[in-house]
């Protein structure tokens, strides 16, 4: 099946995604203005990055309740609400600001994780066919996007608050091409007894491996740029832009390898090569071998968080999809604050290259992940 098919299948879910990428990326790449305004060491901002963890751990329960009340509305509703808190870091003056801003985007952006792949799934269901990727790849698009204009934004010296607006507009506009989406499967309440348990961990587990590699490039590729090897605000703002491409390209390639190979097989290949670009970009001299390294990195983690949410949607049923996957996908979605955290902490102590040879381990444990996955039935 074409990319172009599978997105016309998907065209709500899809720029759904494309919302979620816009916002990332533009944070991504305003980390160093952001940290700075708010008056934060490496350590104190990357433990901050965890209030988000909170609006998630919301987003679990309540994204399945919104999603059941407000059926084929659900997504929209979702993305306006997001899109009105696009603001918040760039308002935000001090570490508690700071916090109370990510605590409710990271509810608002859980809640629209959760709605749109479970959309996702109940799409590949209905069709019998493999949209995973395709969508995801659309996240990459918009945060490619987002994150570079950004970077000639600031070069420009432009204030940053505009910026955030300006993104904040674009959701409104995109949240009227979601017309046509699906109704959500029939669902259960957590109450019928369905045992979604381990597949929910194990996918859990690999999405959030996937998300903490990724949000590693995200969050600090700029100030690594930057800061180690003396680059400029739009040389910073390309570290997570190359991740941006390059997961773009991994995720609608995916669509195609997924179709002719395993997709243990391809979560596999794709976590090596991730270990090596992590490496890479760790022990790089210079700005553009840097370059190579997120790209690398990007190319092989952009496929194994929706290979991982794609295999969970398989192993439910229909009735147990949308809790199922609300539980995974805040799971991986929480890698995105968690490593944050944890960049923040060993870079404090040892530096960036230090953390970033971290990386190349956390993602290998993709691989006894995926040797624990339980069989489809």
């Amino acid at each position: 099946m074409s990319l172009t098919h599978a997105l016309s299948l998907s065209r709500g879910p899809a720029t759904a995604f494309v919302v979620v990428g816009l916002f990332w990326g533009t944070f991504a790449a305003s980390v160093p203005v952001l940290k700075d305004q708010i008056g934060a060491g490496d350590a104190v901002f990357g433990t901050l990055l965890l209030a988000t963890s909170i609006g998630l751990g919301l987003a679990m329960w309540g994204a399945p309740l919104l999603d059941r009340l407000l059926g084929a509305q659900s997504m929209r509703v979702a993305t306006l609400f997001f899109g009105a808190l696009f603001i918040l870091p760039s308002l935000a003056q001090s570490p508690a600001m700071f916090a109370g801003a990510l605590m409710l985007l990271g509810l608002s952006s859980g809640t629209l994780d959760v709605v749109m792949n479970a959309r996702v799934s109940d799409l590949e269901s209905l069709h019998g066919k493999s949209l995973m990727n395709a969508n995801h790849g659309m996240f990459s698009v918009g945060y490619t996007i987002s994150a570079v204009l950004t970077g000639y934004a600031r070069e420009a010296g432009m204030p940053l608050i505009y910026v955030f607006v300006a993104m904040s507009v674009a959701v409104v506009i995109l949240s009227f091409f979601m017309k046509g989406t699906t109704q959500p499967a029939a669902q259960d309440d957590g109450q019928t007894g369905t045992n979604i348990l381990w597949p929910v961990l194990i996918c859990g587990a690999i999405v959030l491996v996937a998300f903490m590699t990724e949000a590693t490039v995200e969050a600090w590729s700029a100030l690594h740029i930057e800061r180690t090897l003396g680059g400029s605000p739009m040389d910073g703002a390309l570290g997570p832009a190359m991740l941006g491409v390059t997961m773009t390209i991994g995720r609608f390639s995916g669509q195609v390898v997924t179709e002719r190979y395993s997709e243990n097989s391809v979560i596999i290949a794709a976590s090596i090569i991730s270990a090596i670009g992590a490496i890479g970009a760790a022990i790089a001299p210079t700005a553009p071998l840097a370059y190579l390294g997120f790209g690398v990195m990007g190319l092989g983690v952009s496929v194994i968080g929706p290979i991982g949410l794609a295999i969970l949607g398989q192993l439910v049923p229909e009735h147990a999809r949308v809790r199922a996957v609300s539980r995974a996908a805040v799971i991986g979605f929480a890698g995105f604050f968690i490593a944050p955290m944890v960049m923040g902490l060993i870079s404090e102590s040892h530096g960036l290259r230090i953390a970033f040879g971290c990386v190349a381990a956390l993602v290998l444990l993709v691989l006894p992940l995926v040797k624990a996955i339980p069989a489809k039935s």
